[in-house]
């Protein structure tokens, strides 16, 4: 599960964010390409728009739960 006290600084503040469990996988930026991004120097994916229609939430809900290692949170705002 992730923990927002372990999210990267590379998040855009809001709803959805991705801390340090993450491994690079790019289920997320495949799953919601508008939303997630990669950190190319540190290797991982992060937010860097928070979702602004319906589809982009249902993209990032989508993302969230198929992340392998839970790295992907939601702190329900």
């Amino acid at each position: 599960m992730a923990d927002i006290a372990n999210k990267y600084g590379d998040n855009v503040p809001g709803k959805y964010y991705v801390d340090n469990q993450c491994i690079d996988c790019d289920l997320c930026r495949e799953t919601a390409p508008e939303n997630f991004t990669r950190n190319n120097d540190g290797g991982y994916s992060y937010v860097f728009k928070q979702p602004g229609t319906p589809e982009e939430e249902a993209q990032c809900k989508e993302a969230k739960e198929g992340c392998p290692v839970e790295a992907i949170g939601d702190d329900g705002a």
